[in-house]
């Protein structure tokens, strides 16, 4: 069998980024207004600050206002609330992006919730999650809305194939379950709980890997063909699958880096112009 073909997430980010730049250029000159995401980081956690720095200089790229709040890690829940209810009301700001982690001191839920839904364009409230669901309009977790744009541009068609994610996060694989299913999947959840993960595996035609262990998903798991979405990130830039093994036994399959990470943050840029062209209503 032929090796797998790789999915350029960092190509069509770029594409779908310079789209973001065009329609955030038009808006500001309609309306006079730029598109505004404001960033929540709590604590100085390294990697945390650094994913912040990149999102605040591709803003800049795309000609959207960045506004970045950093608290500090000593923050209650209460404070936390406070911050983001306050930039829920405010009409400058049209997008509002609370980076985690943020301590095990702080009710992440309770901040989430904190966040209007209309400025909720990383897609991590109860509503968003709702309007993922029942294929509603409203904005999707950026990680799987990414996995989902990667999918079309490779021409996958999830629709009455079997599909496993692998990981339940609130803000990954339950997310990404509910967009596959939405768009006719048979949609199987895995996790740390699972029997025998390698059989539920080998029956896939598509996987996406979410769990957060490095190299957890061996070739020999896969099926065949398969369409392999690696959506982990661990230490040394290694992702949930083992690549190596994987490459040689999919048919498509990611990289990491440069497969589900940029679509990530472009997703998210043009959320946050889809959110401000609502709230200027142009």
């Amino acid at each position: 069998m032929s090796q797998a073909r790789l999915m350029d997430g960092t190509a069509l980010a770029r594409r779908i980024v310079e789209r973001t730049a065009q329609r955030a250029a038009a808006l500001t000159e309609r309306t006079g207004t730029a598109p505004c995401l404001a960033t929540v980081l709590v604590g100085e956690d390294p990697a945390s600050v650094t994913y912040v720095r990149m999102k605040r200089n591709r803003c800049r790229t795309a000609g959207i206002a960045s506004r970045q709040v950093a608290l500090p890690a000593a923050t209650t829940t209460e404070e936390l609330v406070g911050t983001l209810r306050s930039l829920s009301q405010d009409p400058a700001v049209h997008g509002i992006l609370l980076q985690h982690p943020m301590g095990g001191h702080i009710d992440e839920r309770a901040a989430f919730e904190a966040i209007a839904p209309e400025k909720d364009v990383d897609g991590v409230t109860f509503a968003s999650f709702a309007t993922m669901s029942f294929g509603l309009p409203g904005f999707v977790s950026c990680t799987p809305g990414g996995i989902m744009r990667l999918l079309d541009e490779y021409g996958v068609d999830p629709a009455g194939r079997r599909a496993v994610v692998v990981g339940r996060s609130a803000i990954l694989g339950r997310p990404a379950g509910m967009l596959l299913l939405a768009r006719d999947a048979t949609v199987t959840y895995c996790h740390s709980r699972t029997r025998e993960l390698s059989a539920v595996l080998r029956e896939a035609d598509i996987v996406v890997a979410a769990i957060g262990r490095p190299r957890l998903i061996h070739g020999r798991d896969l099926k065949p063909g398969a369409v392999v979405i690696d959506a982990g990130y661990n230490p040394g830039n290694v992702g949930d699958v083992d690549f190596d093994s994987a490459l040689e036994r999919a048919g498509l399959i990611t990289p990491v880096p440069g497969g589900v990470g940029p679509m990530t943050i472009a997703v998210l840029l043009e959320q946050t112009v889809d959110a401000a062209a609502r709230q200027l209503g142009a």
